[in-house]
């Protein structure tokens, strides 16, 4: 059956992506009363979600508005993935809509908008528009590009890739491929071809076979006429034929004419061959041997052999006598006497490994937080000796580099140069409950344990918080006005019992910091204004980070278009619920955001007396709201982004507001934007870490 969507529907992201949504989707969309007419100061927006594999196609069939210069006053506004498809307005029969807008109208992309506006007046009455929208598969077999190597097969919704008999289906899903991979194991003597020789090698070939001998000897390779890999005369090779060792790579060859003999110098190598998707070339035969290891005499400066032959074997044994003010590094198999180097040749000569005398970093000094630590706990710390750093767990990623040598001023830098270490950054917004997709405190749900494990609870004066580091909690202003320190409590759902609650953790406060254009409470009478209600608690040491503690990621931006109209989100905390008590279970609920024009008046349509700035918004819908008690808590949402194969994947929860104050429960509340206090909040977190650097 057709989805008819009426005028009141919103397909928000959360309905796009839910798993019961037909893949097939059509209906249609018409003005309030159409076609009555149209009435004053309407604004709806319908989103229609395109399955993947599908297009979405929209065609007007009637269109009635009042007309105005660039469509200022009554306006159909309809856009794809954030592009403007039309801007209409005025009248325009059904052959005109045929001919010169319904062929823009269309979509393969993640969603098609459309949004109707009309303003407060209207000279005339105008009937306003209907519109058919439906979904087409796409036949993505139809596109050259579509990257299928041999077979492309079409179905309702994508397309799959097959192969002739004797190939494989690569990992990408679109290359064929044939298994052309062998461990020659040990063999000291033996031949190697392209598959398919003397006859034409297949196409997308990747072969590597692989061999190890004896470490005395090295392999010598012969190749054979003919030699026939497809490349550019001149020009760089098409497919390539490589000699890959631990210390070298030969090649690539192409064309036809056979390389010279290779002397590898090692015992071990790999034969790589790659081939592309065209061409009727025939390939390659190449024959191996193992040969005895022989060593050149030179070495590095400052240093020389004793004895001082032109060439050595593999066995020989000779010394490395570094020159005054020089040292070798030492190895298993060498002996040190007299400032000299001692080797049984074993590969090639070990050439001194000099060192600055005196040159020692010592133990590396990281920071007092024990977030960053070594690899190895006790490293060499001499001259470019060096070292690796890491996290202490997987709730931190490391930003910077992780390798830091030894340099000739005694000091640890990394390979690129830097002094300063990498720092540990916190994995935010990422719960690891199975429960973080979210259901649908008032009209709440109770959270399980780890589902929201940002969420704070400050004992007295009883509220909530954002955990949004280790280190640092967010919380209204109003919640620790008048407070020199607060108790905060984290990892729990439950604060029925909070002294013996499982996986709770005490977090003590030593500084709080309420933003500067907070207003002072009345002298006298009820507070009205609540601009500004925003406040950084520093805590007294770091957090223990876990799967029921973790913290919440800031916006990234300000004003990043997340808080439009009807957008869900979800507000949790411990206070009053729909029976007039207070809840000792952490609940949660979805409500939409409202557009600003809603949260300005009451609900009998006079302004609000409260100070409704531009820091401010407002959300909640009928029986589902936040109440008392659950100040300083959080409004967030989960982003959403586009895969590298198109498809939408979700992303990070973001802290987007706090809950500030309301008008009545169970209706709408309101919250602090927390996107407008980025600058803030970063200069005072990094201002109090900088002074205690220093301190």
């Amino acid at each position: 059956l057709p989805l008819l969507l009426s005028l009141s529907l919103f397909l928000s992201p959360s309905l796009f992506l839910s798993p019961s949504l037909s893949l097939a989707l059509s209906g249609w969309l018409q003005s309030p009363q159409y076609p009555e007419g149209y009435p004053e100061d309407v604004n709806e927006m319908w989103e229609l979600p395109v399955p993947q594999g599908f297009a979405l196609t929209l065609q007007l069939i009637h269109l009635d508005l009042e007309e105005s210069e660039g469509c200022q006053h009554d306006a159909l506004n309809i856009s794809a993935d954030g592009v403007q498809l039309a801007s209409l307005c005025g009248q325009l029969s059904f052959e005109e809509l045929q001919s010169q807008v319904n062929p823009m109208l269309h979509t393969s992309g993640s969603s098609l908008v459309v949004r109707f506006h009309s303003d407060y007046s209207n000279t005339e009455r105008h009937t306003g528009f209907r519109a058919i929208f439906s979904t087409q598969d796409i036949d993505e077999c139809s596109d050259p590009y579509n990257e299928c190597t041999q077979f492309c097969n079409n179905y309702i919704g994508g397309y799959y890739c097959s192969c002739q008999p004797e190939y494989a289906l690569d990992l990408d899903n679109h290359t064929c491929t044939v298994n052309c991979s062998v461990d020659l194991g040990s063999s000291t003597r033996g031949s190697v071809s392209s598959p398919g020789h003397p006859s034409s090698y297949p196409e997308h070939a990747a072969c590597s076979y692989r061999l190890s001998i004896d470490e005395g000897f090295q392999l010598v390779i012969d190749f054979e006429d003919p030699f026939d890999i497809e490349g550019q005369r001149g020009g760089p090779c098409i497919d390539s034929l490589q000699i890959k060792t631990p210390s070298r790579v030969f090649g690539p060859f192409c064309g036809d004419q056979a390389p010279p003999s290779l002397i590898t110098g090692s015992h071990q190598m790999e034969i790589l061959f790659n081939t592309d998707g065209y061409g009727t070339n025939t390939g390659f035969t190449l024959t191996y041997r193992a040969k005895a290891k022989t060593c050149p005499s030179t070495v590095t400066a400052q240093s020389s052999l004793i004895p001082g032959w032109p060439q050595y074997e593999y066995g020989n044994k000779v010394t490395v006598q570094c020159d005054t003010g020089f040292e070798a590094a030492m190895d298993s198999v060498s002996t040190y006497k007299n400032k000299q180097y001692v080797h049984y040749l074993r590969d090639t000569i070990q050439m001194c490994m000099f060192t600055i005398p005196g040159v020692d970093c010592g133990t590396p000094l990281l920071p007092e937080s024990g977030v960053l630590q070594l690899v190895n706990k006790k490293p060499r710390t001499l001259y470019q000796d060096e070292i690796q750093l890491k996290c202490e767990s997987k709730y931190y990623k490391l930003e910077g580099e992780d390798v830091y040598r030894c340099d000739a001023q005694g000091e640890w830098s990394s390979v690129k140069g830097s002094s300063h270490w990498p720092k540990c950054v916190e994995v935010c917004g990422e719960p690891e409950s199975k429960h973080s997709d979210f259901g649908r405190i008032f009209g709440g749900s109770e959270a399980e344990p780890g589902q929201i494990p940002w969420q704070v609870y400050v004992e007295n004066p009883k509220g909530g918080g954002s955990l949004i580091s280790d280190r640092w909690v967010l919380t209204a202003a109003h919640v620790v006005e008048g407070q020199h320190s607060v108790l905060l409590y984290g990892g729990t759902a439950d604060i029925g019992n909070i002294g013996s609650s499982e996986n709770v953790v005490i977090l003590e406060s030593e500084k709080i910091f309420i933003h500067p254009g907070y207003p002072k409470a009345p002298t006298s009478g009820r507070r009205t204004n609540y601009d500004n209600d925003i406040a950084l608690v520093r805590l007294k040491s770091r957090v223990p980070l876990g799967p029921h503690l973790l913290p919440i990621c800031l916006p990234e931006r300000k004003d990043d278009g997340t808080l439009i109209s009807e957008r869900l989100g979800f507000v949790s905390g411990w206070g009053r619920t729909e029976h007039g008590t207070l809840s000792s279970k952490l609940l949660y609920v979805e409500i939409p955001v409202k557009d600003r024009a809603t949260c300005s008046k009451r609900k009998d349509g006079k302004p609000v007396t409260q100070t409704f700035s531009e820091n401010m918004f407002c959300a909640g819908e009928k029986d589902k709201d936040s109440c008392s008690g659950d100040s300083g808590g959080p409004f967030f949402l989960r982003e959403f982004r586009r895969g590298a194969g198109g498809q939408i994947e979700r992303g990070q929860f973001r802290l987007y507001g706090i809950v500030s104050w309301g008008i009545i429960c169970q209706e709408r509340g309101y919250y602090t934007k927390v996107d407008n206090y980025l600058d803030w909040i970063t200069e005072t977190m990094e201002t109090e870490e900088r002074d205690e650097i220093i301190t």
